[in-house]
Parts: C-alpha cells; sequence; structure tokens
C-alpha cells in the first residue's frame, strides 16, 4: 500500500464523500476511485459501504483506518525530524480553531505567519472547540487553536494565549437592559439562547448561573455568531465574549448569592498531543502565540 493510496483512503473516510476527497487532494474523482477499488482489490474486501450518504467505513475500513493515520502520523513525525535538522520552516501544518477563535482571533497571527514562513503550507480546519482537541489526540490535526478545557485531559499539552471574559448580554431593546440590578431570578423571567449542552462554555455559564434547570431555552447552538444575531433581535438573553459586543446587544451585571457582579471569563490557547514530535512550522507557530500571550 503506497502513501499515495492510503492518502486518498483516509481522505475519503473524513470527508464521507469520493468528490470531497478528490476536491481536497487536487485530484479526480475517477482517480480516487480507481486507488480505492486498487486497495479493496488487494486485501479482498469492502471498505466502504457506499449505500449509505455521506459514505461510511465499514468493518475492514475502520481497521484500516486505524492503521492508515498510524501509518501517515509515523511518516510525518519522521519528516519533521529531518526538517528541524535544517533552517528551513516549510512543509504542511494542519491546525484545528473554533469558528470564534479562527474569526476573532487568528487572523492578524496567521497574517503574520504566513507572511513570515510561507514555505509553510497551513492546512485550517473550523471546527468546535471539543472536537478540536479529539482531532489533536487523533491525530488528524498537528494543533488546535481553541477555548481550552477546565482540566487538560491525559496525553494533551495546553498553553494558554487569551483570556476571553464573557457577558451575560441581551439586545439593547430587551427588558433586562432596562433593570439596574439583575439576579438569577430575573434572568429566569426571560427566554435563553445559549451554547449546546456539553461545551466547555456552556459548563462555565452553567456554574456561573448555579445550573440552569430552570431557564427557558428557547435555542442552543454552538456556533456564537449565530447567537449574537439571535440576541440582538430580542430572541432571548445569552452569555457572549466581550469582543462580541456591539451597538444591538449590551453587557448586563448580574448578582449571585456567590459573588456580588460575578464575572466569568475562559481561556483560549493552543491544543498539541504529548506523544507527537512538533514539527518545526508547529513549533514556530506556538512560539509566535507565545509572544503575545495575555498569560
Amino acid at each position: 500500500m503506497d502513501a499515495s493510496t492510503l492518502q486518498a483512503f483516509i481522505a475519503v473516510a473524513e470527508t464521507g464523500s469520493f468528490s470531497a476527497a478528490a476536491s481536497r487532494l487536487h485530484l479526480t474523482q475517477p482517480a480516487i476511485s480507481k486507488r480505492i477499488a486498487a486497495l479493496e482489490e488487494r486485501l479482498q474486501q469492502r471498505l466502504f459501504d457506499r449505500r449509505l450518504k455521506p459514505i461510511c467505513l465499514t468493518e475492514a475500513g475502520e481497521i484500516l483506518l486505524r492503521a492508515a493515520l498510524d501509518i501517515q502520523q509515523t511518516s510525518e513525525d519522521a519528516e519533521n525530524r529531518i526538517r528541524s535538522l535544517g533552517a528551513e520552516i516549510g512543509g504542511r501544518l494542519r491546525i484545528a480553531t473554533s469558528h470564534h477563535v479562527g474569526i476573532h482571533r487568528l487572523p492578524q497571527p496567521l497574517r503574520e505567519f504566513t507572511r513570515n514562513h510561507p514555505a509553510v503550507e497551513l492546512d485550517l480546519k473550523f471546527t468546535d472547540s471539543e472536537l478540536a482537541a479529539l482531532d489533536v489526540r487523533k491525530g488528524t490535526v498537528e494543533l488546535a487553536v481553541a477555548t481550552l478545557p477546565v482540566a487538560t485531559p491525559d496525553g494533551l499539552e495546553t498553553f494558554p494565549i487569551w483570556h476571553d471574559e464573557l457577558n451575560v448580554v441581551a439586545g439593547k431593546d430587551h427588558p433586562l437592559c432596562r433593570q439596574d440590578k439583575l439576579n438569577i431570578e430575573d434572568l429566569q423571567q426571560h427566554a435563553a439562547v445559549l451554547p449546546s449542552r456539553g461545551t466547555i462554555t456552556r459548563e462555565l455559564i452553567d456554574s456561573l448561573l448555579e445550573g440552569t434547570d430552570a431557564l427557558r431555552i428557547a435555542l442552543e447552538t454552538n456556533y456564537l455568531e449565530t447567537i449574537r444575531v439571535m440576541v440582538s433581535v430580542g430572541l432571548g438573553w445569552s452569555v457572549l465574549p466581550s469582543s462580541m459586543l456591539d451597538g444591538e446587544i449590551k453587557a448586563v451585571a448580574i448578582e449571585t448569592d456567590k459573588n456580588q457582579n460575578t464575572r466569568l471569563t475562559r481561556t483560549l490557547g493552543i491544543i498539541r498531543s504529548e506523544a507527537r514530535t512538533p514539527s518545526v512550522a508547529a513549533k514556530e507557530f506556538i512560539r509566535m502565540l507565545q509572544s503575545i500571550a495575555e498569560f
């Protein structure tokens, strides 16, 4: 099994589509199909169930994917070690980032990095923070730049870069903006638009609000930009980073029994695998972000 065939197999497995895999690898769909067909013929096993959309892996495909990812990571680690012997910073750098970090924090650092290191081929993936960390663990990306988990999972290393202050917010014409002092009971009288359960940000919000069982949830979504728009049109109040405040939404102060005028902060930063040898490009990207760290 040559590297190009395994690369095609991984691309189809990750995208669930022959056409999407072809687009990713800058090949034609027939070329991708030919490589997969040759692989299945060699192994005498179907690797994909093509009846489903998106197509999914068979049991044999699942076994091969785990092995193929290990081979890919071993190959990239060897290349990274060899590249580190020279002075050039180049090669491919795969990064997963959350939508919020990618929109509000990364543009300027990415602009500087690509300007200073044009030989680096950046492969940027937008996803949820929790899935970005999982991508690092699986080895499909080398780094994640996202909301950091409260407790770092085993096998991962984190580098805090930014403080991200969160505020209870409402649309400028919302009744909550007309009250001087607010508490949790006041919030319970109005609908809320919040991040989905299970996300790092939602766990922080639940902690701040002492549980949300009594809240009236109008919408749950992982996209903070969607939440900002829904709040601005009056669908409900929410909790958003200070960087998203504008003329349409306002921060409101909340007092709780635990802490008056409660403030909430999450940490944004880098996640990498302790088991993986970092590429020269990854080391330089980490160094660059640490140079602007707020910690």
